[in-house]
Formats: structure tokens, sequence, C-alpha cells
């Protein structure tokens, strides 16, 4: 077992020295004295560092496979293509970067916790073995809900809008601690959450559930109890997506989204949770790869708007923490220029943490290639080191704040007491059942009466509706499980159909049933046309939406139906408690469903919910 404190690295006395040690020899490449009341250790250890090595240290960057010095040949090979270089103890070794961003899938760093915290320290060592040792930023999106690259045996905190349909600050404060706590263990010290966006737009294909929901005081409230758990629980919240990414019916994944608001309605709309945030005294802040032509009418993203993240955030709003650009190998950021170009103009825009460089049209990496233009763009007086300067200062004493200087890396022996411990696991689900949100309950089908027996469970997802006829069966039912997807084809809505016919109920299980437009991949019809066919039977159905709440616009003929806004095993289990009348349903909608060819029209208002009987 690898023991940390068995090297003191991450000391900062002894990091400082260090740095003083070869500040002669970078002398070249200082930009001056020490700016007034800033930490002279972390000044030194800016001198100390070549322009390049600078510059790298501002990018995150993401690596394939599972640990820091892989020989898997998939990974190498991938690596090689991104960095010329097996792995990421090789790229600490030839360029320095800042930090490295976790993935569970494309690529796929987490097999398990052990794993992960092994991977972990193996960067840190790589880090702190270098000239002037700088501990790395190590971060992945733990967001809860639908976004959580970390899976079980972590514990899985319900996402944003499942914790506002509860309506406690409390849990998410205390669901964001845990996963501050479990992802430190692991040596995660940076968590891109918590999501600030208010989702106003109920098509928003890359928001929806991960906002608190549309209510801005709301928002406001829950993000500022997140960025109070995550700090306590030792990690770096990351309040995401500034100006505001919750208008949109463009994914910035694949497209360049613009919004529409007038500079009031922003300010009235967007404005509040990040205004909050700051003054929590929130530590980073990540750019949304959006279009706002009230706050900048040049048509450039935010993430490469100076208006936006120097004139406003900067200088309006006053905040002084790290700015991280959204990755930059989304869409959204790379249609107007080159990938050359992009890390240069977020520089030039206010941004300090260059995150996710991307692999050009050849699948070969442009870090190296950004790395060479942002070097050109100081010596040809576009940029000043002085700026390089200010962001890496800024990212170092963020560093220091968080303790990694002291001891960057994960303890191992403390991961099985700690990721996933029984007390977690069991905060989690107490606050999924304070999140299930009943809807509709027309028939009064629920709390199912005894003697229910036979029940179909359908819909989308083998684990989602394996789950829940779990959960259905050990309170006593015969269940029947037939998985349909997210696109039933007109065979398989006839299976269900047949299925049904001999089922005393039916639970049809929904994800994003509203997803049906034509420009972009989507779920199709078939969602709505299996619920209608349901209900067509005669036999009782409750449908349990899993993601989105808006579904019951596109069959509002059905008589009973809730809300989980998730499909974690303990957002299921809680659905089931409700079903049956052990649980009492308590959430209410953080958002107004609307109609679905008329979206002035409301079909259930924000902050609606049933008990039972109503």
């Amino acid at each position: 077992m690898y023991r940390p404190r068995a090297r003191r690295h991450g000391c900062l006395a002894g990091l400082a020295a260090a740095a003083l040690a070869v500040t002669a020899a970078a002398a070249p490449h200082a930009a001056g004295a020490p700016a007034h009341g800033k930490d002279p250790r972390l000044q030194r250890i800016v001198r100390s560092l070549t322009l390049r090595e600078k510059i790298a240290q501002l990018f995150v960057l993401q690596v394939h496979g599972t640990s820091a010095d892989t020989t898997d040949p998939a990974a190498v090979a991938a690596n090689r293509r991104l960095y010329g270089v097996d792995n990421a103890a090789q790229v600490i070794a030839r360029y320095r970067p800042g930090g490295f961003l976790y993935y569970s899938a494309d690529p796929a760093n987490v097999e398990g916790p052990r794993q992960l915290a092994a991977f972990s320290n193996g960067i840190q060592r790589a880090a702190m073995a270098q000239r002037v040792p700088i501990p790395a930023t190590i971060a992945t999106d733990q967001e809860g809900g639908i976004v959580a690259r970390v899976p079980p045996p972590a514990t899985q905190s319900p996402g944003a809008m499942a914790l506002a349909a509860g309506r406690r600050p409390g849990d998410a404060e205390t669901l964001a601690r845990i996963t501050g706590r479990e992802l430190r263990a692991l040596g995660v010290n940076q968590d891109y959450a918590p999501d600030a966006d208010v989702n106003a737009d109920p098509a928003n294909p890359v928001i929806g559930v991960r906002s608190f929901g549309s209510d801005p005081a709301l928002v406001a409230r829950m993000v500022t109890a997140q960025i109070d758990g995550y700090r306590a629980g030792g990690v770096t919240p990351t309040v995401k997506h500034f100006p505001g990414h919750g208008d949109t019916t463009t994914d910035s994944h694949t497209g360049v989204p613009r919004i529409g608001h007038t500079r009031e309605e922003w300010e009235r709309l967007d404005l509040p949770p990040f205004r909050a945030a700051i003054a929590r005294g929130a530590d980073a802040i990540m750019t949304a790869h959006i279009v706002v032509p009230a706050l900048d009418p040049s048509g450039d993203p935010a993430t490469l708007s100076r208006p936006i993240l120097t004139g406003i955030l900067r200088d309006r709003l006053r905040y002084r923490g790290v700015i991280v650009t959204d990755a930059l190998d989304m869409r959204g950021v790379r249609d107007a220029y080159g990938d050359e170009r992009i890390p240069v103009l977020a520089l030039k825009a206010g941004a300090d943490v260059l995150l996710k460089p991307p692999a050009d049209a050849t699948g070969t990496g442009v870090f190296a290639r950004q790395l060479a233009a942002v070097a050109a763009a100081v010596r040809d007086g576009e940029l000043t080191e002085r700026r390089i300067d200010e962001s890496l200062y800024r990212i170092l004493e963020l560093k220091e704040r968080r303790g990694l200087f002291r001891d960057p890396y994960a303890d191992e022996s403390r991961i099985d007491g700690t990721v996933g411990a029984p007390a977690h696991l069991a905060a989690a689900q107490r606050a999924a059942g304070r999140t299930t949100t009943l809807v509709k309950n027309d028939a009064r089908l629920l709390p199912l009466r005894p003697g229910t027996r036979d029940v179909l469970v359908t819909g989308w997802g083998a684990t989602a509706t394996g789950t829940l006829a779990a959960e259905i069966g050990r309170r006593g039912a015969a269940t029947t499980v037939l998985e349909t997807g997210l696109a039933p084809a007109r065979a398989r809505i006839g299976q269900a159909v047949a299925a049904a016919r001999h089922s005393d109920l039916v639970v049809a299980v929904t994800n994003r049933a509203w997803d049906v437009q034509d420009e972009r991949p989507h779920n199709g019809p078939g969602q709505m046309n299996l619920v209608k066919a349901l209900i067509a039977t005669g036999r009782p159905v409750v449908v349990i939406a899993a993601r989105d709440p808006y579904d019951i616009a596109w069959f509002p003929e059905a008589a009973t139906y809730l809300a989980t806004y998730s499909a974690t095993a303990e957002a299921l289990r809680s659905a089931a408690a409700v079903l049956f009348g052990e649980l009492r349903p308590r959430g209410r909608l953080p958002v107004s469903v609307p109609a679905r060819d008329d979206p002035a029209t409301t079909l259930y208002p924000f902050g609606h919910g049933l008990g039972y009987g109503r």
C-alpha cells in the first residue's frame, strides 16, 4: 500500500524552497515583482517556471487508462494520438499540465475506489517529482443524478432537480459534503458542480434535471448550500455554466446555443444564482459556450467573451476566484475559430483554466499546438506574461486553500470506511425519499391496495425497470419485466400491450418522452405511443418519469403520474415505497410543466405536488 506521508513533497515550505532554488535559472521568464498582498511563496513558484510551464499549468487534460503509468495497448495508443506519450505520468514529465479530468467512459478512467485512489496518487507522485513540484488538480463531474462519473459503491446523490423537489437546502448541503468526502478519499480534489443554471426552457437538451429548477431564488438557495457542502467535504466546488445555460434548445456539445434574453431578463432569471454563489465565496466558476447578444453583441460564445468574463464576471460582480472554461472539445466553442486560437481568446476574455483540449479531425490531439499558440501570443504581444501569471497565481492559491500543497495524496487506508459508507448511503436514501413527486392521482390508484398480484413493469431502461420490478416483487407482487427502450417500435409496443392485458397493474417508466424534435437525435414518439396504448387496454397504469418531469404533457390522459427526476437505485426505491403507501410523496415540482402544443398554458405549476387522497 502506498503511504502518502512517507514523502512530503506536498509541504508548502518545501515547495517554496524548491521554487527558490530554481528562480535564478528561470529569471529570464519572470514577469516582475509580486503584486502587493499576494503570498510571496506562491509568487516565487510562479517566477520559477518557464513560460511554457506556466501555460501548461493552466490546462486540465483528459487521459486514457486507469493508472498513471498504464501500459494498456488501447490506452497507450489513444494517449499517443493526443499527446505523443504513453500515459499520464509521461504527459506530466513532458508538458507539466495543471491537472487531469476523470471520465467514467470514453475514456474510461474509473474501475473502482482503490484503483481510482491509486491512479490519483500516481498522478500526484509524478507531479511532485518535477523540477518545481506543484500538486495536480484532479477533477470530475459528480453532480449526482444523471451525471455521476464515479459509480457505486460510491454514494449516489439525488440530482439537482430532485433535491430541489425536496425543498431542503440541508439535504443539498449534506449530500454535497458526502460527495466531497468520498471524492477526496479517491484523490479527486475538484468537482465540476453544482449547476447554477435556471432551467427556463422545458426543451433544454443539455441541462434539464441537472438544474435545481426554474425559480432563480430556489436555485440560488440550493447552489449556495452545495457550495458549503463540497468545501466542507474537502473538494473545490465549481459553479456552472456562467452566464446561464438554462434557456436553450441547442446542446453546446453539438452546436452553438443562442440565448435570446434581454439584459433585464438575464438579470432577473439567470444572474441570481451566480450572484449568490459569488457572495458565498465561490472558489471556481465554469463558463458556458453560449452566445448571449444582450451581454455581448459580437456573437462570441461567453467562454471567449471579454465583455462577459471580464466586464461582467470580474469587474461588475467583483468575482476574484478561478474561471474554468467548459470543455474546449465542444462544438459550442469550436465553430467560429480554429483550435489553436481558442485558448488564446479564452485567456484574453478572462478565463484561467483551459479544460480538455480536443483532437482534430484526424484524431490527433491539439494540446501541443495550443501550448505553442499561447506562447506565440505572448511573444507577439497579444497576451502578456503578466496575464498568464495572474491566472497561474489564482490556480496555485486555490490549490493551497484546498490543502494540496500540504498533502495532495489519497489515504488509501481510509477508502473502505469512507466511500459508500453505510451512513452516507442512508443519508442519500433519506434525501431521495423526500423528492418523489406525485403529480397526478386522478384515479386514486395510489397507494396501491392490498391484493395487487400481477404487475407488468415496462418502458425505458433495463436497470430502471428491473430495479422497480425487484422492489415491487419484494412487497409480494408477481412481476413481469418488458423493457422497451427510448424509442419503442410498433412491434415492441404490441408486446407490451399483450402483456398488460394479463396484468392487474402496469407500471410504465419514461425518460424524456417529450424529446421528439427532428433536428437532432431524439427518442421519437415511441414512448408517447407506448403509454397511450397501455392506457387504452383499460388496465390501471402508473407512469413514472425517471428523468424530466415534463413527460406528462405528451400523454395527459394518464391518470397516475410520478416524477423521480433520475433513475438511481435510491430514486426508484423511493418511488416503489410511494406506490405502496410506505412513504408519503413529499416532492413538489421545481419547474412548471407546460402543455405540449401550447407552452403558454401550464398543466402543472411550479410547486405542485399531491399527497394521497387528493
